[in-house]
């Protein structure tokens, strides 16, 4: 069950994809594989009370991105991101 408590935007994240990707990216824009939707990371919707980090969609809640953390390892899936699209700083 959805509640507002555990619906966080992508700026949750922010500190989570710099680790992995190295730069700032709450700015980068993903592209929804369910909706074609087209918006920043700090935009999209993120539960982080799962089994690892889920990514949605804001307009059409399609899975974007799953992130799994844990024994110094990051598991990434991005299957339901058309593109991920970002500026190197």
């Amino acid at each position: 069950m959805e509640t507002a408590e555990m619906k966080l935007d992508g700026n949750a994240i922010g500190g989570l994809l710099r680790e992995i990707f190295r730069m700032e990216m709450t700015t980068a824009q993903a592209t929804c594989g369910g909706c074609q939707a087209v918006n920043p990371i700090g935009r999209v919707d993120v539960y982080m009370k799962a089994p690892g980090t889920v990514v949605r969609c804001p307009d059409c809640e399609h899975i974007l991105m799953r992130i799994v953390h844990g024994s110094g390892r990051y598991w990434l899936d991005l299957t339901g991101m058309r593109s991920l699209e970002f500026v190197e700083a």
